[in-house]
């Protein structure tokens, strides 16, 4: 891809970093950058070689959001725009059999808040910033943040950040359980990077099972979730990583997920 696309996509040691890449605009989205993100996201779960994902933006803003100018007088309702862009791009966030870090590395607003909160993993740059702004313009939350923030922070502090569209800093954020780490600034990148090559390293196959059983026990009952767990504990078991990883033990070593194949 060039420079000059929506979407930039690089991988390294196993770590495929998507950026959004209209850093004039704070990396507000447009149609074009909605589905090239989707189309890139599902060219990683595609590729062998890359076995995290990571999100994050170009210059000062992660995403500040819808472009309006994008959506200004066109012939679409709010309901067909965001079947046709945001939630294809959640739901394929969601359902990627990959880790996907959100490298939150400034402003996340609006619909950007919801593709912050996406993630698996949240890591945020102690300059970010997180703000549901919907309200300022008498809208609704959407592209997912009314299921992830008050599963995230409970139900009467998420409607209070939606309702004055409250400015979330990263200490405040770490607090509320939005992002796992904060690092500073100037390593933001260099952390983040060194972050995913470590998870880079755990077993691949346990860590998409381990998504597919959080997910769908985010909305089960206990029962479900210990059925959904006996089920996909038994797809582990079968798979070279458990064997890799009982051999390692027994020869006191560190196992090695990667080198190995099937």
């Amino acid at each position: 891809m060039t420079q000059d696309s929506v979407i930039l996509s690089q991988t390294r040691a196993g770590v495929c970093t998507l950026t959004l890449n209209r850093p004039d605009k704070l990396n507000a989205a447009n149609d074009e950058l909605l589905l090239t993100l989707t189309a890139e996201l599902k060219k990683a779960e595609a590729d062998q070689t890359v076995r995290v994902v990571v999100l994050t933006g170009a210059g000062r803003g992660f995403c500040a959001g819808q472009d309006l100018s994008d959506v200004s007088g066109r012939d679409m309702t709010f309901t067909e725009h965001l079947n046709h862009t945001y939630n294809p791009l959640i739901r394929t966030i969601r359902t990627l059999d990959k880790p996907v870090i959100s490298a939150v590395n400034g402003v996340a607003a609006g619909a950007g808040a919801s593709l912050a909160l996406a993630g698996d993993i949240r890591l945020w740059a102690q300059s970010a910033r997180l703000i549901e702004i919907f309200s300022n313009i008498a809208l609704v939350p959407d592209s997912g943040s009314t299921w992830f923030l008050p599963r995230l922070v409970g139900y009467s502090r998420a409607f209070e950040l939606m309702a004055f569209a409250e400015r979330v800093d990263a200490d405040t954020a770490l607090k509320l359980g939005l992002c796992e780490h904060v690092f500073a600034d100037e390593s933001f990148v260099d952390d983040v990077q060194a972050y995913a090559e470590r998870l880079a390293q755990r077993p691949a196959n346990a860590l998409k099972l381990t998504k597919q059983a959080l997910n769908a026990a985010v909305t089960s009952t206990l029962d479900e979730a210990l059925d959904q767990e006996a089920v996909l504990q038994q797809v582990a078991g079968d798979h070279w990583e458990h064997q890799e990883g009982v051999t390692a033990f027994k020869e006191k070593r560190a196992p090695d997920f990667v080198r190995v194949q099937d």
